[in-house]
């Protein structure tokens, strides 16, 4: 299945994910891997570049979901 993440025909979830958290520069995505943090309640918390290494973001994941140490 292929699924748009830009433009008119892109799918509803990239479309609330990128209005919610804009890029460096602009709301598109410009490469694969873009990531997203999203909370319980579905709200996106910060967006990370193609080239962040999901390691990188642990600690915002554990601030996110309360985890200590």
């Amino acid at each position: 299945m292929i699924v748009d993440v830009n433009g008119d025909k892109a799918a509803p979830i990239y479309k609330f994910l990128k209005s919610s958290k804009g890029g460096l520069f602009g709301s598109g995505i410009k490469w694969n891997f873009s990531k997203f943090l999203v909370d319980k309640d579905g709200n996106v918390v910060d967006r990370y570049a193609p080239t962040t290494s999901p390691l990188s973001i642990e600690k915002d994941l554990k601030k996110l979901l309360g985890v200590t140490a």
